[in-house]
């Protein structure tokens, strides 16, 4: 007959000191191959980004060596007085602020409008085909429908900002539809009928409960929007007939056509534009992180 010993305090205090020490090296443990990937996405993002800096502060001389990674000796800003002249920055940036902003917002009231529809009447087939009506538009690019987008805008008179503004909006309800509808299922509906209670209508139950509490995806549907908006060339080119009012991003195509050679010039004007989109992700990942995990989280 065997004898079993209970285990006394010192020894338990060893164990429980032993699966502390593996359970930390465990989580010491370097997970290599994820290591080596990150920084080979970070190499491919900050290398380019140092070229374009590094070019834009040479002078002419030193941006025709050849010499792309080497430092500017000495620095210069003839290259972004030179693209701010040629490229008419202010109405330049102007103009891609008005489309932007524009954009940014019709999205965000569009988008939460119809996803609160969608989520609250998702027992009607109505509703229900309807969100998977805007979620095949996400598989349509803009290349595609271009033809007969500009034919659309020019005989409704919109070959102008407001019809980039218009088309960019429609390009971007599907994804952002997408989001609001995740996040608003983690709302509970006892807000709502707390709020009906105290005699609170449909529309303002959306705009004075429901609105506020989607901040956090709203800033996440901004963010895609402001980059999207920013940075789009295909859509402002065609659609917009005045050159005078193209955004920044037509503006650098004379880069491509008439000064080639004036590298400094290029890129100062490349870094310039990309800039605010830069700056505008920086100050708004936190929130843009924060509502994609909420969503996924509590959908």
């Amino acid at each position: 007959m065997s004898t079993r010993i209970a285990p006394t305090g010192s020894t338990r205090a060893i164990v429980t000191a032993n699966a502390s020490k593996r359970s930390r090296a465990r989580m010491e443990r370097v997970n290599w191959s994820g290591t080596i990937i990150l920084f080979l996405c970070a190499v491919t993002v900050l290398l380019p980004l140092y070229v374009t800096i590094s070019m834009a502060f040479k002078t002419p001389a030193q941006a025709v060596d050849g010499r792309a990674f080497s430092l500017p000796m000495p620095f210069s800003i003839e290259g972004f007085v030179e693209a701010w002249q040629l490229t008419d920055f202010p109405v330049g940036i102007l103009m891609s602020l008005v489309v932007t902003g524009g954009t940014v917002v019709a999205t965000i009231i569009l988008a939460a409008l119809a996803s609160y529809a969608i989520v609250r009447n998702w027992d009607r087939r109505l509703f229900r085909w309807s969100f998977f009506y805007l979620l095949a538009a996400m598989f349509i690019p803009f290349p595609v429908v271009a033809l007969p987008q500009i034919q659309m805008t020019g005989r409704l008179n919109l070959d102008n900002p407001g019809g980039v503004i218009l088309l960019a909006t429609m390009f971007q309800l599907s994804f952002s539809i997408l989001l609001f509808t995740a996040f608003l299922r983690s709302i509970p509906l006892e807000l709502e009928e707390s709020a009906r209670i105290d005699g609170a209508s449909t529309w303002q139950t959306f705009w004075r409960l429901i609105f506020p509490l989607l901040a956090p995806m709203s800033a996440t549907v901004g963010i895609f929007a402001f980059i999207y908006a920013w940075n789009d060339f295909m859509m402002p080119s065609l659609i917009i007939s005045d050159p005078s009012l193209q955004t920044l991003p037509v503006r650098q195509k004379l880069f491509q056509e008439q000064f080639s050679n004036n590298y400094h010039v290029s890129f100062a004007s490349y870094l310039m534009a990309m800039a605010p989109a830069i700056v505008a992700y920086l100050f708004t990942q936190r929130w843009v992180m924060e509502g994609v995990t909420q969503g996924a989280v509590k959908g």
